[in-house]
């Protein structure tokens, strides 16, 4: 299963140049409101929040918009099928989801946000 992993070895700055690679990619502009990956304080300092790619909106979503990829294991959401009700934000565990003008998005390991992080916080991982 491909992934987006946090490494455990690097310190987060909270520059948030992955959230606006994240939602500049997917939306062409920086809201951080936008975003599939969250910086959230922890401690004295903060850590990315990234979808685990647990299932979870999938198995929460009554119109079947979410599947998940065979060959990497992403779950991904079929825009054409997705009314935008929200029902998979709510359920994600890492609040990673995003809804905006009845269409949902989410995190599907592309890598963008770890390209754009200059501490290497970030990393694509297969499980």
């Amino acid at each position: 299963m491909k992934k987006l992993a946090v490494k455990k070895d690097v310190e987060c700055m909270a520059c948030l140049q992955c959230v606006r690679a994240c939602s500049e990619a997917f939306y062409k502009e920086f809201d951080e409101d936008l975003s599939c990956i969250k910086i959230v304080a922890k401690g004295k300092g903060a850590a990315p929040k990234t979808c685990i790619q647990c299932g979870k909106c999938m198995r929460t979503c009554e119109h079947e918009a979410i599947t998940q990829n065979p060959k990497t294991g992403v779950y991904m959401i079929n825009k054409k099928k997705c009314v935008g009700c929200g029902k998979c934000a709510e359920a994600c565990p890492m609040k990673v989801l995003v809804v905006k003008d009845d269409k949902a998005s989410k995190c599907i390991a592309c890598g963008i946000c770890a390209k754009a992080c200059p501490m290497e916080v970030l990393e694509i991982i297969e499980k």
